[in-house]
């Protein structure tokens, strides 16, 4: 016994050594807990402590402005590719998108309501005005997107409905020209370049004529019977109407700064 209880006692310092050793090691084994909140935090530039400088504030308010074009462009994007391929969760996924939509655009109003109580330069008043509206433009084009398009990938994948090839073609050529429009807006609003400006009214020209026909080919295969293209009419007419409206409110955004320059005459472009 005795023999016994002084091994113990030898080696109760050495029992310390090795436990610290394998918290160390567990530690080091051990995998980081995943970020989890990462992508449910939504990140503000909107401090308050820049409100008594409006300049600042309204550089944070642009920065905000940028982060709701984000979330509009991967709207604009995933919506199209509802239409081939949807289900319930892709559906509420673009949903909550539009949703994160709306709080940004109430929280930059709130916020450049406030920023309209301090004194401001002639420059920095409009510049208010143009954030806000383009924030307003910004929310629409989401409620677009959801309320009218989200329906339309609703109806066809109820129905099981398919497009016809040609016009399958058509609809994602249209989106593609509104989606190239669009990043051209956001561009504008950042950079305020008159030519950029310029260029996106004429885009908004171009694709009213594209428009025409795209609508012309689809009521030409009307006329000839095609079986797809009659089951899905409504679809494709209503889908082009929608992203013909998204594209002249992303045109609009260019207004401020060509009305500016002298540039603009109603919502069309002065002959140069």
């Amino acid at each position: 016994i005795l023999f016994n209880v002084i091994i113990l006692l030898a080696g109760l310092p050495l029992a310390g050594l090795v436990y610290r050793a394998s918290e160390k090691i567990v530690a080091l084994g051990a995998k980081p807990a995943p970020a989890a909140t990462l992508d449910v935090v939504e990140l503000s530039a909107l401090n308050e402590s820049a409100l008594d400088v409006p300049s600042q504030a309204l550089a944070n308010a642009t920065r905000e402005v940028v982060r709701v074009c984000e979330t509009v462009e991967i709207m604009l994007k995933r919506i199209i590719e509802l239409y081939e391929d949807a289900d319930s969760d892709k559906i509420k996924a673009l949903a909550a998108l539009d949703d994160r939509v709306d709080r940004r655009h109430a929280a930059i109003k709130l916020y450049l309501a406030k920023v309209t109580k301090n004194p401001l330069t002639e420059d920095e008043a409009l510049r208010c005005q143009e954030l806000i509206g383009a924030c307003v433009k910004l929310e629409q084009v989401g409620d677009i997107i959801v309320r009218n398009m989200l329906m339309h990938v609703k109806k066809k994948l109820e129905r099981g409905l398919e497009f016809t090839d040609e016009g399958w073609s058509e609809l994602c050529a249209f989106h593609g020209s509104v989606l190239a429009n669009a990043r051209l807006a956001f561009n504008v609003l950042v950079s305020r370049d008159p030519e950029t400006a310029r260029q996106l009214v004429l885009e908004k020209d171009r694709l009213r004529d594209r428009e025409k026909e795209t609508s012309a080919s689809h009521f030409l295969r009307l006329r000839e019977g095609t079986a797809k293209s009659v089951e899905t009419s409504s679809i494709h007419l209503d889908t082009i109407r929608d992203l013909k409206q998204i594209n002249s409110l992303l045109a609009s955004m260019a207004y401020p700064v060509l009305e500016e320059r002298g540039l603009l005459f109603g919502s069309r472009l002065k002959a140069s």
